[in-house]
């Protein structure tokens, strides 16, 4: 979801512009742990292509490489106006407290650690 904000000041006559875009990433959970079948298999297939792509913009703004791959899919094109130039990105991350999702929030922590390591200036 977006939200596009519009502030005009009057006094001096300008107009600012700014979008908020809310996303639920979802899991990165083991298919192999969530045992998911039919179009729930298909859903967690493009959720973590989606993350791995998001995972790949991250790399290419962190290492400042020319080209950022952000039409790989759909997160990470709509997302790249909130991925460069001069924004300001906020991502939560959370993490399960019990053992059993040990791997995962691990995993989610490390991809949380490399996103907090881009400078978006």
């Amino acid at each position: 979801m977006a939200i596009i904000i519009e502030q005009t000041n009057t006094a001096k006559n300008t107009k600012k512009v700014s979008k908020l875009s809310l996303v639920d990433l979802a899991g990165s959970e083991r298919l192999s742990k969530t045992e998911a079948e039919g179009e729930r298999l298909k859903e967690s297939l493009h959720i973590n292509k989606s993350l791995s792509a998001l995972g790949d913009v991250i790399s290419a703004l962190t290492s400042k490489k020319g080209h950022v791959p952000f039409r790989n899919s759909k997160l990470t094109h709509m997302l790249s106006d909130s991925l460069g130039n001069d924004s300001k990105t906020l991502l939560f991350v959370n993490a399960s407290p019990v053992l059993y999702n040990a791997q995962e929030s691990s995993c989610s922590l490390d991809f949380a650690t490399r996103a907090r390591n881009v400078d978006l200036s």
